[in-house]
Formats: structure tokens, C-alpha cells, sequence
């Protein structure tokens, strides 16, 4: 055999050995002839000198056990290739591969070929509390008084039917738009671009937002007045601190009104009084009579209600900023209107006394973590320093992707194609809340994502509870009490974007069996 394909003959047999050695193969002991012993690995920080004497297979595999078991190897883990593993620890492959023949065995890691010895599942242990402790419980969902983790906890819950509001259709997400849009941003992006943005976002974007604003919202901004910011959440949390600065300490709120919303002003601010509405928004005497100088509005879609601000309503609420008052006003999927065009922005009218939020996470989807914040010039400077220490400024390339998708008109048809798909859902859900609810009274425009609807006020009867009793039955919905800080009958929030028509039909239904078994119980 000539010296090439000797070469050659050694290269495959190297390329054959790695192959097998993913498996967990035959066993061998000991530490190979001819290797200086080594006394541990990066992996896992293990160290042979730990191993007791002959027993370097039952430590290794107790040590992989243990690893699977705490997390430090997580399902889908890859473990070291047999040759490697043994070649750090200073033992004979067979150590290695029988240690990992053992786990297959438990059913814990499994061969994968060239893809190696993966991790494929994790025994259930129960976290012990500490000694002297009682077990900690589990948290209670639905209850009167949500905590700021509520959301978190009911987003992680699973459900066969959600029917949670403010959750968008995500499958409608326009993936091949985006993947045209980001393939064109890459192929014109120069390198200099790929550094640090500027903190109020990238003038392509501010520039996209405004002509956005300017056809859907009715709002005349230039650009350098917009800040990109991520999400509402974040825009209320920027205000929450310019606001504090400037001397404000309380905001008031809607009732009933968006928990999530009041928990994020609540966290930077001392109060959030409730002010309560009615059939045509906010009743602004009661605002007035709350003395605050600043309020959180919904107008064009008012979470949780559905109701539209009326337009006397709108010009008693303009006056009273007028005079001196702040609007916080949250553009809450004011695009998705359904029987005619949504009224303009607050902002548009007064942009002096009004701070404008909006995002695309009802649009397009809350994983984008991508919004905008417009405030009054007063404002300005101390909302862009608190963005400025919070991040720096949002991730630069999702935000010319968005622009690109913005300004190609790819997001208007997106819109369009969305308000179609949702009327025909809220339609049906209407239609199942008669048919299976007909006590039930739905309240609200035909617009946005979601609808209210309440309940006869019935002895014993807790929206909370019905909610716990849905979500046994695998219906997750959210109860109108954790909304309301003012007495309001009992009811539900429920969206109805995300669901197919027969998922939102059954989930309705399932509802309505609940209340009819709690009726005739009592």
C-alpha cells in the first residue's frame, strides 16, 4: 500500500472510530497504556481523584446522574464524545462508553449517531423544602388579589383552548414578508451598521413609525420625536420614572382597567386611583375629583370594556389637559376595528398635553418586544435618559426589518388580512355566548382582540371561580374582578384572535355548562 492511500486508510478508520464512539459501546477498563494519568475534565469539573479505587465506571455514571438529574445537563444536552471525555479524565474509553451505556439503559440519554450521546429525559425529583420548613404551596391562580406574577404563571398554565385575551394570532405571523424584508436589510447592511444604535432607535425605523402613525392614527410626529422602545411595558416604565422625576407620583387608572398596565405604573408610582366608566369611556368628573394630575387612558378600545371614548366625552377629557393635565394614552390594538375606521389618536388633537404609546405585539407579535413612545417636549429628555440607562436602546437589525416591512406596505396587507380573520372569530364567539350564555350581556365596539361580557349577579357566584372551574375543564380564560377595583357585576375577558372558530365555539360552550351546573346547584 503506497503512503496516500495509507493516509488515506488511517483517515477513515479516525473517521469510523468518532462515528462509533457516540454510541455507548463496549467496555473496557482502566487507563489506557502509554497516557500520563490525568486528574479531571472542564466538564462538569470532574475529577478522578474523587473516584474511589476501582470504581471509575459507578462514579462517572453516579456523576452524570447527578448532573441530569439537578439540570446542569438539561434535556437535549450533548455529552463529550467517548474519545474526548476519557482522553480529559486520563481513562480508557471503555470507562466513558459503559458510564454512558448505563444511562441509555435508564432511559436517560440515548445515541444519536453522528449526533452523538444526547440527553433525553430527566426524572422528576420534588424539591424538599429546607428542614423545620413546611413544603411551600402552590400558587393560587385565580385569586382576588393577583399578584405581578399572575400573568407570568397564567401564560405558563396549559390549556387545550386559550382564550386569554391579548393574545394575537401568532400563526398569522408573516414569516416569508419578514424573511424577504431581513434578506434585504442584510444585503445592504455595512459593517459600520452592526455596531451600537442610536438609543432612540434607528432613524429608518422612527422614520417608518411616523409615516405609520400619520395614515392609521391620524398623528403628525417627525421622527426625531419618536423613541422606540420595547413594548408598552416599557414605555409605561420609562414614563413611570420621567414621570417621578417631574414630580408626579400618581396616575390615574381606568375601572375597570388593564391589571397589567396598573402594575407597571403602581411599581414606579405612589398611587393609581381607580376612575370609573361608563358606555362612553372615562367619566372625567370623576377624574377631576380624583385631584390627579396625570391619567392612563385606552381610548380607542378600552381595555377590558371595548368601549370607543365618545366624542363629548373626548372634548370634556381635552379640556381637562388643557387646563393642565397629562393623558397617557395606550394605543391598545387600535388598528383592529371591524364595522368602520378607528377614531384618531388623542395625541393627534393635543400633542402637547398627551404621551402616545403603540407596538406592533397585537400586530405582528409580543416576541418582537417592539413599540414606540411619543411625549411632550417637557418630557423628552428625561424619558430618553431613563431609556438610555434602561438598554442602551433596542436590538438594531429586527428594527430595520420592521422598518422595511413597514415602508414596503407588507404590514398594511398584514392588517388587512388580520381584520378579516378576526371579525369572522369575534363573530363566532358572539354567536356561542348566545347560544350557550344567553344570561351573559357582551359589551364593547366591534374592535380589537378581545371582548368583555358579564354575568346576573348571583349568590355565591365569583368570576374568579369560574375561571378555576374553566381552566379544570381546560379552558383558559381571564376573570373581569382582577380589572376592577370598583364594584362591577362578575364576567370574563376573553380573546378571541388566537383560537380557531371550533376551539373558541367549544371553549364557550364549556362555559356555558359551568355556569348552568353552578346555577342549578345552588
Amino acid at each position: 500500500m503506497n503512503r496516500s492511500k495509507a493516509e488515506a486508510s488511517g483517515r477513515s478508520k479516525e473517521r469510523s472510530e468518532e462515528q462509533s464512539e457516540e454510541r455507548p459501546g463496549a467496555r473496557s477498563e482502566g487507563r489506557p497504556e502509554g497516557r500520563p494519568a490525568e486528574s479531571g475534565a472542564d466538564f462538569l469539573q470532574l475529577d478522578t481523584a474523587d473516584a474511589p479505587p476501582g470504581g471509575l465506571t459507578d462514579w462517572l455514571a453516579r456523576r452524570l446522574r447527578e448532573a441530569v438529574v439537578d439540570g446542569r445537563l438539561p434535556v437535549g444536552a450533548r455529552l463529550p464524545a467517548s474519545r474526548v471525555l476519557a482522553a480529559e479524565l486520563g481513562v480508557s474509553r471503555g470507562v466513558v462508553t459503559d458510564a454512558y451505556q448505563r444511562l441509555a439503559e435508564e432511559g436517560q440519554v440515548a445515541g444519536r449517531g453522528r449526533g452523538g450521546t444526547v440527553v433525553v429525559a430527566a426524572p422528576a425529583v420534588p424539591e424538599e423544602a429546607p428542614a423545620g420548613e413546611a413544603p411551600r404551596p402552590a400558587p393560587a391562580l385565580f385569586r382576588d388579589d393577583p399578584d405581578p406574577e399572575v400573568f407570568d404563571l397564567l401564560r405558563g398554565t396549559p390549556a387545550r383552548i386559550d382564550l386569554t385575551p391579548g393574545v394575537p394570532d401568532l400563526a398569522a405571523f408573516p414569516r416569508a414578508a419578514w424573511l424577504r424584508a431581513e434578506r434585504a436589510v442584510l444585503d445592504g447592511l455595512a459593517a459600520s451598521d452592526l455596531g451600537y444604535g442610536d438609543v432612540r432607535g434607528t432613524p429608518a425605523l422612527r422614520r417608518a413609525v411616523a409615516h405609520w402613525l400619520a395614515r392609521n392614527r391620524g398623528i403628525r410626529a417627525d421622527p426625531d420625536e419618536v423613541l422606540i422602545v420595547a413594548g408598552t411595558a416599557q414605555a409605561l416604565a420609562l414614563l413611570g420614572r420621567a414621570l417621578g422625576r417631574a414630580g408626579i407620583r400618581e396616575v390615574a387608572v381606568e375601572d375597570p382597567g388593564s391589571l397589567g398596565a396598573r402594575q407597571h405604573l403602581a411599581h414606579w408610582l405612589a398611587a393609581t386611583p381607580p376612575v370609573p366608566v361608563d358606555a362612553e369611556g372615562i367619566r372625567v368628573d370623576a377624574l377631576r375629583a380624583t385631584g390627579a394630575p396625570a391619567v392612563l387612558l385606552t381610548p380607542a378600545h378600552q381595555y377590558p370594556t371595548g368601549v370607543v371614548l365618545g366624542g363629548d366625552r373626548r372634548r370634556e377629557l381635552l379640556r381637562w389637559a388643557g387646563a393642565g393635565g397629562l393623558v397617557v394614552e395606550d394605543d391598545y390594538d387600535a388598528e383592529h376595528r371591524y364595522d368602520r375606521p378607528p377614531v384618531p389618536a388623542l395625541r393627534a388633537a393635543l400633542p402637547d398635553r398627551v404621551c402616545y404609546a403603540g407596538s406592533v405585539s397585537k400586530l405582528l407579535a409580543p416576541a418582537l418586544r417592539t413599540g414606540w413612545l411619543l411625549v411632550p417636549a417637557r418630557l423628552r429628555d428625561a424619558v430618553l435618559d431613563a431609556k438610555r440607562f434602561a438598554d442602551l436602546g433596542n436590538p438594531v437589525l429586527p428594527q430595520l426589518v420592521l422598518a422595511r416591512l413597514m415602508e414596503s406596505g407588507d404590514l398594511d396587507r398584514h392588517l388587512r388580512l388580520l381584520r378579516r380573520r378576526h371579525r369572522r372569530r369575534r363573530d363566532a364567539m358572539i354567536a356561542a355566548i348566545r347560544t350557550h350564555l344567553p344570561d351573559a350581556t357582551v359589551h364593547g365596539a366591534a374592535a380589537g382582540l378581545h371582548l368583555m361580557l358579564t354575568l346576573p349577579e348571583e349568590p355565591g357566584r365569583t368570576d374568579t371561580g369560574l375561571a378555576a372551574a374553566a381552566l379544570a375543564e381546560g379552558v383558559k380564560v381571564q376573570p373581569l374582578s382582577w380589572h376592577a377595583r370598583l364594584p362591577y357585576p362578575p364576567g370574563l375577558v376573553l380573546g378571541y384572535a388566537a383560537g380557531s372558530v371550533a376551539e373558541i365555539t367549544e371553549g364557550v360552550a364549556v362555559l356555558g355548562r359551568l355556569v348552568r351546573r353552578a346555577s342549578s346547584s345552588r
